[in-house]
């Protein structure tokens, strides 16, 4: 069966700054539809990769993001998670660790391995973060970005004084 993201195309390298982010749609938590697209036009996108709810780093970031939500609004950003995880799997995190931020479900691992942060050992996300801004045509453009080890959390200060 065809998915909305059937049309990104895998890459073998990180998504570098400058290049347009490739539009996805995907499933949050509540298997409502979150495109890119639609977001772009309200602002500057901060995608986290993460590779598995529930575990301690991913936990810890993720409470962070919903920790500092008010922040990222007022600077006229949003921020998602995104994961392999089902949206069955990211609705019970949400529930359990008080998430407030939006989850996506990239269960086919289309989105991960179109920006580049596809981690084969595991099949899952590997962490790493994403800013995206609009670009003068009005789609996504990739602002800044950066691959981590999964024990490294984002550096909060950095990415928030490249947004809005």
């Amino acid at each position: 069966m065809p998915t909305p993201n059937d049309h990104l195309a895998p890459r073998t390298g990180l998504i570098a700054v400058g290049e347009a982010a490739p539009d996805f749609t995907l499933p949050d938590a509540d298997r409502k539809d979150w495109s890119l697209a639609e977001a772009v036009k309200k602002g500057d996108v901060v995608l986290c990769f993460f590779p598995f709810a529930f575990t301690g780093v991913c936990t810890t970031e993720m409470k962070c993001v919903s920790g500092e939500l008010a922040t990222w609004k007022a600077k006229g950003a949003q921020v998602v998670g995104i994961s392999c995880d089902s949206f069955a799997a990211l609705k019970a995190f949400a529930a359990a660790e008080g998430l407030t931020h939006t989850l996506l479900s990239d269960i086919h691992r289309h989105v991960c391995k179109a920006y580049g942060l596809y981690w084969a050992d595991l099949n899952v996300s590997q962490r790493g973060t994403v800013v995206i801004g609009k670009s003068a045509d009005g789609k996504g453009k990739v602002k800044w970005v950066q691959a981590r080890p999964p024990s490294e959390a984002m550096d909060f200060e950095i990415i928030l004084s490249l947004v809005g």
